[in-house]
């Protein structure tokens, strides 16, 4: 491998690093809110097994990139699922605010109690939908690399080392994001209204991969990886993150002065 080929998969490396770090914050914050009810021993096993699911899961995505890409549906069920989550999810905080304080703490109890590997399923399936939303965004920037080596699982060996190594990082970062992201919630509970809406806003990140797809080619293909594509869809979600934010510190002050 001569220098220039070298540099040029150490930048994209690099980049792909950064990329799957803000694409694990989106996983992150479905972890935390997603095992914030339960006790504080079990949270860290879903934990765990949610990370592990994301690993297991993205090597898998890899592995299956070739066919991927190909299967525009596997995307739609994704969009699919993240949209579920994030709409069943919003609509119980809703009539969780309206419960009496006593049933809502029964049935909170109770939770605790079953909730347990009904959790760890929901993590799966929602780490598989940001699987495929992370190997497919890494894939965009890694096969555009020079090849380098041979065919592995009909993707070339260099790119998909790239792809592999970024892919890693990001379960890592996810990692100390879940942690932070538990530990934020339980200071302001306001934000996960909007951590819901994030993985709903997600949602539509993979839908419109969906209609891009040259299968379906309702929207055009080159759309989904577009600078003003980007722009709006990080703009929508700091809006997101900023208004849930200040609602919950306002809120907080609010019950302090009363």
């Amino acid at each position: 491998m001569d220098t220039a080929v070298l540099l040029e998969y150490a930048w994209v490396l690099i980049v792909l690093i950064g990329l799957e770090g803000l694409l694990a914050a989106d996983n992150a914050v479905v972890l935390a809110v997603m095992v914030r009810h339960l006790d504080p021993v079990r949270r860290k096993k879903a934990l765990f097994y949610g990370l592990l699911g994301a690993f297991v899961f993205r090597v898998i995505a890899i592995l299956l990139l070739v066919w991927l890409v190909q299967w525009w549906w596997v995307q739609a069920l994704g969009a699919l699922y993240l949209f579920y989550v994030s709409i069943s999810h919003l609509l119980a905080l809703r009539k969780n605010k309206e419960e009496p304080s006593e049933e809502l703490a029964e049935k909170q109890k109770e939770k605790n109690q079953s909730g347990f590997w009904m959790t760890v399923l929901k993590v799966e399936l929602a780490d598989i939908a940001f699987a495929v939303d992370s190997i497919l965004a890494a894939a965009a920037i890694a096969l555009a690399l020079p090849a380098v080596g041979g065919d592995f699982f009909g993707v070339n060996a260099g790119q998909y080392t790239v792809m592999l190594i970024g892919g890693l990082i990001g379960v890592i970062i996810m990692r100390f994001f879940a942690n932070y992201f538990v530990e934020l919630l339980a200071k302001r509970p306001s934000l996960e209204v909007a951590a819901f809406v994030i993985v709903g806003w997600v949602g539509v990140k993979l839908s419109v991969l969906t209609l891009a797809h040259e299968a379906v080619g309702i929207i055009p293909a080159e759309f989904p990886h577009s600078t003003t594509w980007k722009i709006i869809f990080w703009a929508v979600m700091v809006i997101i993150v900023l208004v849930g934010w200040f609602a919950g510190s306002k809120k907080t002050e609010q019950t302090k002065e009363a």
